[in-house]
């Protein structure tokens, strides 16, 4: 009889396990697809503003992994694939919206020089200060990116922009965040000998490209939306998708599983060879409690962050933003800024994608914008209501850049619990909770609370899951070599 595997979680994990799946155990095999919610993609979501597919969850991804240009040819999707056109990113800080500089790794400078229009004299002679203190010696250790950098270049660098790229990214405080998981290229500079962080930032830049070559791109997108990925991953995998059924359990049943699905009332149990779970820390937690509680306890320690983002189709001739006569892409907002009226900003970011992607208008030639709102720990601004919400990230809108036209069509879409937090020594967490899972056959996990939030490494875990339930099947016979 055909092995069946079930999936737990429809985002881009549980789908990529789902599309591997089909891929190693060939068309007869019975895959299970299982999301709590009425909606497949996870934090991949397009929605329809003024006409068009707009990502209002994650918005791209990195181009120079592999993982999604290589799902995209692999579905005949390559073709969509897009790049951003030229405009250049910007942060407000210091109560100044400057260029993000360059010759930074996540904003962390290899000279002072670089940083200098972001940040004080005083937050500058910090940086070229560090050059005569003594010598980093991590050990092997992990360290906070807050607690080390303050202590190194300064404060201005953690608050100016470190944290606001973390922020964009994890949702994170950089004081809690841990510098191997999330600034990985400075640990590995560190522990190569590196005895500074100017001299780990100058080892771990990317090499200049070479003359007269193009600069291959960081980032792409979908030319239709992630939805354009999700809808052919959903086709190759060719899984029984069950929307709106929560798993309230998972129990181990001889050399297979049980899953307890659907409302508590009157659960629906469902028999499976392999499962794999691609869903949040919290919930992975309370499935495992049982079968693997060694892997449980730990998840207990990942943290969550929410947010929200607040998609905006403004009027066609609705000017975006420049900045020293280039179009700006965006603007991050550091922790602390205000307004000219003396009023904390709501949002920590906006994104200006009609200058950022140029494919991005409405269907009538609607301008479009998105602003990001949540910072771990400070939930006061997500606790607000829709209306309220837009209300001040468009009056901070307004501040940043002028613009005050009443959009076309506006949504708010809220993520709630939507972003681990890589804390410190997260690297070890996540190895202590893979190594439990490990031991027990027919049983793997995937997602972003592990090796990174970002599409391509949702990707590679998915489809790590599905070659290890594979594996299993093969061992215990449940799958024959060869199929």
């Amino acid at each position: 009889m055909p092995p069946r595997v079930a999936v737990v979680g429809g985002g881009i994990a549980g789908l990529s396990a789902a599309h591997r799946l089909r891929t190693e155990l060939g068309p007869d095999a019975e895959i299970v697809l299982l999301e709590q919610t009425t909606c497949l993609g996870g934090k991949l979501r397009s929605v329809e503003l003024a006409g068009t597919a707009y990502d209002l969850g994650a918005e791209a991804f990195l181009a120079r992994r592999p993982e999604v240009l290589r799902l995209a040819e692999e579905l005949g999707a390559e073709s969509e694939i897009v790049h951003p056109a030229g405009a250049r990113a910007t942060v407000r800080a210091g109560g100044r919206i400057q260029h993000l500089p360059g010759g930074t790794v996540m904003g962390v400078p290899a000279e002072a020089d670089s940083v200098a229009g972001v940040l004080s004299e005083a937050g500058a002679d910090a940086v070229r200060a560090e050059a005569g203190l003594p010598p980093i010696e991590l050990g092997g250790a992990d360290a906070s990116v807050g607690g080390l950098l303050r202590e190194r270049v300064g404060d201005e660098v953690v608050d100016r922009l470190v944290e606001p790229l973390l922020g964009g990214v994890y949702a994170g405080d950089a004081n809690r965040l841990g510098l191997r998981a999330t600034i990985p290229a400075l640990a590995a500079a560190l522990d190569a000998g590196a005895g500074s962080i100017a001299e780990a930032v100058r080892s771990a830049l990317p090499a200049p490209p070479a003359r007269n070559t193009t600069p291959k791109p960081v980032f792409g997108a979908f030319r239709g939306g992630y939805r354009e990925l999700i809808d052919r991953l959903l086709l190759a995998a060719d899984a029984d998708v069950r929307l709106g059924l929560p798993v309230r359990g998972l129990a181990r049943t001889g050399a297979g599983w049980r899953l307890e699905i659907g409302a508590a009332p009157a659960p629906e149990h469902l028999e499976a060879d392999a499962v794999v779970l691609a869903i949040p820390a919290p919930a992975a937690r309370r499935l495992l409690a049982d079968p693997v509680p060694a892997a449980s306890e730990r998840l207990g320690a990942v943290e969550l962050a929410s947010m929200a983002v607040v998609g905006l189709a403004l009027p066609p001739d609705t000017p975006l933003p420049e900045h020293d006569g280039a179009a700006a892409s965006g603007t991050l907002i550091a922790r602390g800024e205000r307004r000219a009226d003396g009023t904390p900003f709501t949002a920590k970011a906006f994104t200006y994608s009609s200058n950022k992607w140029q494919h991005l208008r409405g269907a009538d030639g609607e301008v479009l914008v998105r602003g990001s709102v949540g910072r771990f720990g400070e939930t006061a601004e997500l606790q607000r209501d829709d209306d309220e919400l837009l209300h001040r990230v468009r009056a901070d809108l307004a501040d940043l850049t002028g613009i005050t036209a009443e959009p076309v069509e506006s949504v708010v879409l809220r993520w709630g619990g939507g972003l681990p937090q890589y804390g410190v020594g997260h690297l070890d967490l996540v190895a202590d909770i893979e190594r439990a899972v490990a031991e027990v056959h027919g049983l793997a996990i995937a997602g972003a609370a592990l090796h990174g939030v970002g599409v391509p490494a949702c990707v590679a875990t998915g489809e790590s899951a599905a070659t290890d339930v594979t594996r299993d099947l093969l061992q215990t016979g449940r799958l024959e070599v060869g199929r």
